[in-house]
């Protein structure tokens, strides 16, 4: 029998927004893999390979108060396409010898911008009935991207590849230093896919009222709105458990490597593959979530956080591939159904409260800050020399400690109950001509 959460079919317009975000985040991911290789060939050190997902994370950082109003002015899928080509113009930037955390610093700020389009989008498009099978199918796509993206990315970069015919022959015609040249190229053929399949998505409608251009107004806005969604009982709450969730991840994704590299004497080609373990959890954990959990039940799905802390400090101590391939993708699996429901939670709080581009800036610059943080941690910790195994330790406990006291919080209603407050800058109605 089906579940009632997936009863409803997703509006028109939904399957190729899906089909955008999965192109555009295959090729981050597999870019990024690209990047670390370009590093390693540069014989830079290795802990200069977090320092480029702080550089990607920094625009949604600095950028939040303004891209939310961006993301609210002009056609969601539009701006999307926009931002595709900005990421083209980061890996050209790469293929002509920029420095590569300058070059991803570039698809950072596509990236920035992209992301309030699109779970913007997510809003207007899907009523809040659907909003967990929605967010289900985008954490779905995500980590698909992520799964494909790693594996892409090792491939790019195997040796195989880069002495195999024709290869060599097509990285003479470009002028790229070193020879992932194809590789890139790859990169900017897929982004290029992800702008056109943005533009096949129809407009939503929705329109918003003209916000403030000034920047100083848009920063105290941006504040204010900040102040509102984290002092609402259930926005706040989903606020914080996403926020600490992103930051895990992203750390994780270069923890992991780090620690098969020291660990299972594992090459970067090979190493990345764990990555997609950890992915092919997180997609049956986020199916399951977007099927069986409802909006109203987001807040029961709090204690597997503890567990996801738990199982990272395990996961450090794994002897061998056999013992940590099941552990990774357990680990993957307690992520997704963690984060999907807890995320629609937000964006209905937030669409709720705020306007859907404004609310989603407010998510960025919350999980993102969190993502710098983590990986400066991370960076440090590892130009000091310290081994991956006892890092991952310290963190997975320090996660699971963390989600103890957020799970202890709610159950004691620390924040202010959530009301159904109106938007105080705009309707997320849509506004259509008669």
């Amino acid at each position: 029998m089906s579940s009632p959460v997936a009863r409803e079919r997703l509006p028109r317009g939904f399957a190729p927004l899906i089909g955008a975000q999965f192109a555009s985040a295959l090729a981050d991911n597999a870019l990024l893999i690209v990047a670390i290789a370009r590093l390693h060939e540069r014989g830079d050190p290795a802990w200069w390979a977090p320092l480029l997902k702080i550089g990607f994370t920094l625009s949604y950082v600095l950028l939040a108060p303004f891209v939310g109003a961006l993301a609210d002015a002009v056609a969601k899928a539009r701006l999307m396409s926009w931002m595709n080509g900005v990421k083209v113009l980061g890996v050209l930037g790469l293929m002509a010898g920029v420095h590569p955390l300058l070059a991803f610093a570039v698809v950072g700020f596509g990236a920035a911008a992209y992301a309030p389009a699109k779970y913007g989008l997510v809003t207007e498009l899907v009523p809040p009935a659907r909003l967990v099978a929605a967010n289900g199918w985008i954490e779905v796509s995500v980590v698909f991207a992520a799964l494909f993206g790693a594996m892409l990315g090792g491939a790019l970069v195997a040796p195989a590849l880069l002495q195999a015919a024709p290869w060599p022959a097509l990285q003479a015609l470009l002028p790229t230093p070193g020879r992932l040249g194809p590789s890139m190229l790859a990169l900017v053929l897929l982004y290029a896919l992800a702008a056109w399949l943005n533009l096949r998505i129809p407009d939503s409608g929705a329109r918003y009222p003209r916000s403030a251009r000034h920047p100083a107004r848009l920063l105290r806005e941006f504040v204010g709105a900040t102040r509102l969604l984290a002092s609402d009982r259930d926005g706040g709450l989903s606020l914080a458990v996403t926020t600490l969730f992103w930051g895990v991840g992203a750390t994780l994704q270069f923890a992991v490597l780090r620690w098969a590299e020291e660990r299972l004497a594992l090459p970067l080609s090979q190493a990345a593959a764990l990555q997609a373990v950890v992915a092919l959890g997180v997609v049956a954990g986020a199916a399951a979530a977007g099927r069986f959990v409802a909006l109203g039940q987001a807040r029961r799905v709090l204690g597997l956080g503890v567990v996801l802390g738990g199982l990272m400090a395990v996961i450090a101590w794994s002897p061998s591939l056999t013992v940590a391939l099941p552990l990774l993708v357990a680990v993957g699996a307690v992520g997704g159904l963690l984060v999907v429901p807890l995320n629609a939670l937000l964006q209905h709080r937030g669409a709720t409260l705020l306007s859907a581009g404004r609310s989603i800036a407010v998510q960025g610059f919350a999980e993102n800050s969190s993502v710098l943080a983590m990986l400066a941690a991370y960076a440090a910790l590892t130009a000091l020399g310290l081994p991956a195994v006892w890092w991952m330790t310290g963190f997975g406990l320090a996660i699971a400690l963390a989600m103890r006291a957020l799970r202890r919080s709610a159950r004691r209603g620390a924040l202010r109950p959530s009301g159904a407050a109106p938007r105080p800058a705009a309707s997320c109605a849509p506004d259509r001509e008669p």
